[in-house]
């Protein structure tokens, strides 16, 4: 992976929103309870297992038929060229932030999604799959969520848009065979937002939910399921 993809991580879910506009969250964390992001590693892993094909992912992805009524699929955005800085957290500065804007996590087989719910659209969840081998979706994933967890509060800037950033590692629930969870909240033009991302490792997949935290728990059952399906 290379050194942009920490902040892709963090721009892939504060993109849609920070950077236009930010609201706040009315759906709350559905009781979840800080705790250390939670990573069942050292899990044995499946041998001669073969990564899926990007094509093969976007078939595993949520539509709005799994999901219910009220949600609506939101077309892809464009790629950004902004430049991006961290400031105030050296773990994932490290790990560079440049041309990460609104991008995605440097896996080479992925598919994502995205999609709005209620009145207006004011709520959204999105979700992301990707597919390498074991070991280095475990090793990839694992190194971005700790870098994060790292810096309770920190800044991300990109172009002329500063987001304050706070980190708060929450437990994952006991599915797949590794599991992170986290919950950022972030201010940007004097406007507040709290969004839950919970990544999940299945096998040789990883998918990500993230969004309003009570659509993240709603949905990430699914999620999982549909990979797991086929």
């Amino acid at each position: 992976m290379r050194r942009h993809t920490t902040t892709a991580l963090v721009l892939t879910t504060l993109a849609p929103l920070a950077l236009t506009g930010c609201s706040d969250d009315s759906h709350g964390s559905s009781g979840t309870s800080p705790a250390a992001a939670s990573s069942s590693r050292g899990g044995s892993y499946a041998a001669g297992a073969t990564p899926l094909s990007s094509a093969a992912l976007s078939k595993r992805l949520l539509t709005e038929q799994d999901l219910g009524e009220g949600y609506v699929r939101k077309a892809e955005r464009a790629q950004h060229n902004d430049d991006v800085t961290v400031i105030g957290c050296p773990a994932l500065a490290k790990l560079g932030g440049d041309a990460a804007t609104g991008g995605s996590l440097d896996f080479p087989r992925k598919a994502k999604a995205a999609f709005t719910y209620g009145a207006g659209g004011t709520s959204e969840v999105s979700e992301e799959l990707y597919s390498d081998t074991a070991p280095k979706l475990s090793d990839g994933v694992g190194h971005i969520f700790n870098a994060m967890a790292s810096c309770p509060k920190y800044q991300v800037v990109s172009g002329s848009t500063a987001i304050d950033m706070t980190t708060q590692a929450t437990t994952a629930p006991q599915l797949g065979e590794e599991q992170w969870s986290q919950l950022l909240t972030y201010s940007a033009g004097g406007q507040r937002s709290v969004v839950k991302q919970t990544a999940i490792r299945t096998g040789t997949v990883v998918v990500i939910v993230a969004g309003s935290p009570a659509l993240v728990d709603a949905h990430l059952d699914k999620a999982l399921a549909k990979i797991q399906s086929r």
